[in-house]
């Protein structure tokens, strides 16, 4: 009998060890960054529901043997239910990246199973054996044992990361080796693009112009980390595969990753976007984002070529550094008085159907009106930084114009559609930047019918600016919207006080736990010509 409530115990902390290589998978197997999360609110760590019901089994025993009940049964069913109740896994909240079963997260989970079958049973048969308990007293200590090693499961997986460290290692030079020869034997022209934000809009709006006279490849999604970048250059590059250009975003949360990125696929061309304080949490200062984001011009060529966004003032000044010897800048908030800049835009006009604004190449004394549907003024950066990219390698200004008038959304950042009942969605879940979500809400306050609706959980990972930036959205939200219907109680405190600041009236402020609550209020309540906006979509980590 004592078997099945070991078992009972294993199978909870495999469960469990299972549940949370989720969250160790998104803060990218690093052990430090899990620790982190897991003891950043104790639910994550203390199981409540099982301590209270093995409390609970433990009263029922003492009453049972005051009883003079004596039955193995008996006993059995009653730590037996409380091992079942308590290891059972509560429903996560919400899931928007799910665990993905990849060759390392397999080697992950093998090793920690087999840490935890080794712990545990070795700990329960060694106590067994080494003392003379009771038959009754048996289900108590592997009860007690079992919970005790179930709240120690988090540990397996760092654990077992720390000893497959060399073999990951092995893993990782095969796979970055193979990577680096089906690269090479294909021979695409490489740019590289990074940024603290703008990159993957960027890339997508390269590839699209490009594509109308290139064979182009660009890194899918956010694929943008050393392994990802080899994964896209296995798949899409190998049997000879051809393709004229390779646009890789390129990603970082420390300095060094985007100059192993480089060094795999070696840029000659390469775009800087912004540096700004998002992932400021990770990087621990402006300076070091910066440093971190001006590697990928460091591995250029020095006939190489980068692109910079001149209107940010800290790539303004990565710009002024010198290299490499062909910099092209871009700017349209400084246009009138910028007089080193090769690409323009003027007359920028913003509506609800979209932008139009006017490009203007310095060099060659070119000028030429763009439309497009995208919105918010960032996209004038975005199309500017690709436009210097794509007349650098020789496609007309006209011809760019006309493939900018057909470019579309990257997925989840400013995509606008209109429901079969008339409300407009207005979707820029897939992250948020201070920039971007200002430029986005001047967006939403173009939508004079109806209400202005704006449901977000606030931005995260800033740092020492996170509450202060997100005191400002709330204060900018509130000049903007008609209701606002935060998500986090807790975490949207900033973005409440900036509300408040301004008078915003308080029946028009919603606030809920999670989204599945937000996106009911936004069903019950709006109705035709209503516009709600959806601004950025925290990580699993954050619920």
């Amino acid at each position: 009998m004592v078997q099945s409530l070991i078992l009972l115990w294993l199978a909870g902390v495999i469960l469990r060890i299972w549940r949370l290589a989720r969250f160790f998978q998104l803060e990218g197997y690093d052990n430090a960054r899990f620790l982190r999360w897991l003891f950043d609110k104790p639910q994550r760590y203390i199981m409540w529901r099982a301590l209270v019901f093995v409390g609970v089994a433990s009263l029922i025993s003492l009453a049972l043997n005051w009883g003079g009940q004596d039955t193995g049964l008996l006993y059995l069913a009653v730590w037996g239910v409380a091992g079942v109740i308590g290891i059972w896994p509560e429903p996560p909240k919400e899931v928007k990246q799910t665990f993905k079963l990849t060759q390392r997260a397999t080697r992950l989970l093998i090793t920690a199973f087999a840490l935890a079958v080794i712990v545990l049973i070795g700990a329960e048969v060694t106590l067994l054996a080494a003392f003379n308990f009771s038959d009754r007293t048996d289900f108590a200590v592997i009860t007690l044992t079992g919970l005790v090693i179930f709240h120690l499961a988090p540990f397996a997986l760092p654990l077992a990361n720390l000893i497959m460290y060399p073999v990951e290692v092995m893993f990782r030079r095969m796979f970055r080796e193979r990577a680096r020869r089906n690269l090479k034997k294909a021979g695409p022209v490489v740019i590289g693009i990074t940024g603290s934000y703008g990159k993957t809009s960027t890339k997508e709006y390269l590839a699209h112009i490009l594509g109308g006279r290139y064979d182009v490849l660009a890194t899918p999604k956010s694929y943008n980390t050393l392994m990802g970048v080899c994964m896209v250059i296995n798949d899409d590059l190998a049997d000879g595969k051809h393709y004229d250009y390779f646009i890789v975003e390129m990603g970082a949360y420390i300095e060094g990753e985007i100059r192993e990125i480089c060094e795999l696929v070696e840029p000659q061309i390469s775009i800087m976007t912004a540096v700004g304080p998002q992932h400021l949490e990770r990087f621990g200062s402006i300076e070091a984002t910066a440093r971190a984001k001006y590697e990928i011009m460091q591995a250029l060529p020095p006939d190489g070529v980068g692109v910079f966004n001149w209107d940010d003032h800290h790539v303004r000044a990565l710009y002024e550094k010198g290299y490499p010897e062909t910099r092209i800048a871009v700017s349209w908030e400084n246009a009138e008085h910028a007089t080193q800049l090769r690409f323009l835009a003027r007359n920028v006009k913003q509506t609800v159907t979209g932008l139009g604004f006017d490009v203007i190449d310095t060099y060659l004394e070119e000028e030429q009106h763009f439309s497009t549907k995208l919105v918010a003024s960032h996209n004038v950066t975005n199309i500017l930084l690709a436009t210097a990219v794509a007349r650098h390698l020789d496609v007309p200004l006209t011809e760019i114009a006309m493939r900018v008038a057909s470019l579309e959304p990257a997925e989840h950042r400013l995509q606008r559609r209109t429901m079969p009942g008339g409300i407009t969605i207005i979707d820029d879940a897939y992250s948020a930047n201070p920039v971007g979500a200002r430029n986005v809400l001047d967006v939403l306050a173009l939508y004079d019918t109806g209400r202005r609706v704006l449901i977000t959980p606030g931005i995260v990972e800033l740092g020492a600016l996170q509450e202060q930036e997100n005191r400002k959205l709330g204060r900018h939200a509130a000049q903007v919207c008609t209701d606002i219907v935060l998500v986090g109680i807790a975490q949207t405190m900033p973005i409440q006080q900036g509300i408040h600041e301004t008078g915003f009236a308080a029946d028009r402020l919603y606030v809920y736990d999670t989204r599945e609550e937000a996106i009911a209020w936004f069903q019950r309540e709006l109705k035709g010509g209503d516009t709600v906006l959806f601004l950025n979509d925290l990580p699993d980590t954050y619920l």
